[in-house]
């Protein structure tokens, strides 16, 4: 394990890694609950979608692990498959046959040209170009978006009609539990309990299975009040892999070149930047960045990401990303590959535990992404608030873009723009990487076809 992942020269061990990978597993299984729900509503096979998601994230986080050496789990990215499910499928395509095919094969071009930008080194350029203070401001909004998507995972947070977010019923026992796990965390953080985090998902849980067998809890379906006891079949149905592993459909993108150019472009836009979003804000908390703010191997990092986005492709998955979740296993103690191998073993093992852990609520994990968002908002410590205004306004504007536009790739854009268009104002050029005029560029046409 030494040789493989350099623990000691990281500053970590064997077991911190391990416990780290499965915090880190948790806070992001519920992809393989959401994923199969989502796509199937877009006609594909749902037992399907979900067999490809695993073995997908398992292959994307074994390449992160391997050839990158850091602690970044990757899977079907949440906003990405909606865009998928409801845009494309169910809306732009619905009246054609098997749309989601169409969808799978903008998916995977997507992912050759990731992997032909991440070989000439672009992507890489992109995340060491952008200026310290936007990426602290960036691992700050992350931190916030966390935050507010725990909060409406268990209820705390509802959509209000008048103020938009409203405080929601906390005599209810999912809000309740989630904040009964919040303070459980926070004391096991207060007493410096090893894997608080994991350890508040679990007791959160069973906290939830006693509501639900004393009656407090109700299982209802019909407004997802699922059983919290684990039940169904431990046997994996590889068949159904069947149904949605290399159904493509290139005639559409030959005979409709512009239609289909333009739904690659919003997976390629949403993809590219969550990515390095999530990548800067991760390992920014776990201080994987250099002295100059550099993340070293970030090439092989966005690598496995192209190489997990073709992959899922082919097994009949939307965009395969880097997880902001990761989070959780780095607020663990993670730094290296080997809490990434410890994540894709569980995605592997998943396959034949589904009852088990497709029983965790959202509710459970929820405490977590909330302490993970308390973390990486700590980097807010480090941005600049006095001095150049470029950087200091376009780090504010992508802290507060992420949560209230609810996008990782809004924050990046909106910030980005906000610094490169007072650096143009002000006539400061040379302060301005290569890069970073394509990367304006490119966001100016996203705005354009917005309009």
């Amino acid at each position: 394990m030494e040789k493989l992942f350099h623990l000691k020269e990281n500053g970590t061990d064997v077991k911190t890694e391990i416990m780290a990978g499965i915090t880190t597993f948790l806070a992001m299984a519920y992809i393989l609950a959401v994923n199969p729900n989502m796509l199937g509503a877009a006609g594909m096979n749902s037992q399907g979608v979900f067999m490809a998601t695993a073995l997908a994230a398992a292959l994307a986080t074994l390449v992160m692990a391997f050839l990158a050496n850091y602690p970044i789990a990757l899977a079907s990215g949440m906003g990405l498959n909606a865009y998928f499910a409801y845009t494309i499928c169910l809306g732009d395509l619905a009246e054609l046959e098997n749309p989601w095919q169409i969808a799978l094969t903008a998916i995977l071009v997507e992912g050759i040209i990731f992997i032909i930008l991440s070989a000439f080194k672009f992507r890489e350029t992109l995340v060491n170009c952008i200026p310290a203070n936007l990426k602290f401001g960036i691992t700050t909004g992350i931190g916030l978006f966390i935050t507010f998507i725990g909060l409406q995972n268990s209820g705390i947070v509802v959509a209000d009609g008048a103020t938009k977010v409203a405080l929601g019923d906390i005599a209810t026992p999912q809000v309740a539990l989630a904040l009964t796990g919040l303070i459980l965390i926070g004391l096991m953080l207060y007493f410096n309990v090893k894997g608080a985090i994991l350890w508040g998902i679990l007791l959160t849980w069973g906290l939830g299975i006693i509501a639900q067998l004393t009656g407090w809890y109700v299982v209802d379906p019909a407004i997802g009040q699922f059983s919290l006891l684990p039940s169904g079949s431990f046997v994996p149905n590889f068949a159904a892999l069947g149904d949605t592993a290399f159904k493509f459909n290139f005639s559409f993108m030959i005979n409709n070149a512009i239609q289909f150019a333009t739904i690659v472009f919003a997976f390629l836009f949403v993809d590219l930047f969550d990515t390095v979003g999530t990548l800067i804000g991760v390992a920014a908390k776990g201080n994987l960045l250099d002295e100059e703010g550099k993340l070293p191997r970030v090439g092989r990092a966005l690598m496995a990401d192209a190489i997990g986005t073709v992959a899922g492709a082919m097994l009949g998955t939307s965009t395969v990303t880097s997880y902001v979740e990761s989070s959780a296993g780095v607020a663990e103690g993670g730094r290296t590959g080997l809490t990434s191998l410890t994540t894709a073993v569980m995605f592997i093992l998943a396959i034949f535990l589904w009852p088990v852990f497709g029983a965790i609520p959202g509710f459970a994990t929820a405490p977590a992404l909330i302490i993970v968002g308390l973390f990486m908002m700590s980097s807010v410590l480090n941005v600049k608030f006095e001095g150049d205004m470029a950087d200091v306004l376009g780090a504010f504007v992508a802290i507060i873009m992420m949560p209230f536009t609810y996008s990782i790739a809004n924050g990046i854009m909106f910030g980005i723009l906000t610094w490169m268009i007072l650096k143009i104002l002000r006539g400061k050029l040379k302060d301005i990487h290569p890069v970073m005029w394509v990367v304006f560029a490119l966001f100016v046409l996203r705005l354009w076809t917005l309009i």
